[in-house]
């Protein structure tokens, strides 16, 4: 099979465009697309904790509190306390962070009026059902169970528990 013919190929190709095209867009604005994506997912009246954050961008802890420092030495966001919960820290929105916040939210709105323009309701129907069901199988891990590598011993735990349940 060709690169070109896979999906996992395609979805990383489209992806990488819109990255780079929306880092070109922000690098005008001294943000970057990673920053862009935080900032639209900041309450902009109440702030957001910052736990909640990570999960709704797919990322892990480690890479959000990189992006949350460069935030914070840009002047984006501060942060304080939650007044519920002294253990937690909210993320809050600065002015200039309102302000990036803003032009990261036109940015996204026009690629997506551009594209809604291009390609008609029901492809992008279609686009969207292909995409939820993918990301339904490998969240119900449905992709890799079970998979026998050339020179593994194979693994009939996950078969034989299929198998029990019908």
């Amino acid at each position: 099979m060709k690169p070109e013919e896979t999906v996992d190929y395609n979805v990383k190709v489209c992806w990488h465009a819109i990255s780079r095209m929306y880092n070109t867009e922000a690098a005008q604005f001294d943000i970057t697309t990673s920053i862009g994506f935080v900032l639209l997912n900041i309450n902009p009246q109440e702030g957001t904790p910052a736990t909640k954050i990570a999960p709704l961008l797919g990322l892990e802890a480690r890479s959000l509190t990189r992006i949350l420092k460069s935030m914070e030495e840009k002047g984006l966001i501060c942060k304080k306390a939650d007044s519920q919960d002294k253990r937690s820290v909210r993320i809050l929105l600065t002015e200039k962070g309102l302000e990036k916040r803003e032009i990261s939210r036109q940015t996204v709105r026009h690629f997506n009026q551009k594209v809604r323009e291009k390609i008609p309701a029901k492809e992008l129907t279609t686009f969207f059902k292909v995409i939820s069901r993918i990301n339904r199988m490998i969240d119900n891990k449905e992709i890799y169970e079970p998979l026998n590598h050339k020179g593994q011993k194979e693994d009939t735990t996950v078969e034989t528990k299929r198998m029990e349940k019908a």
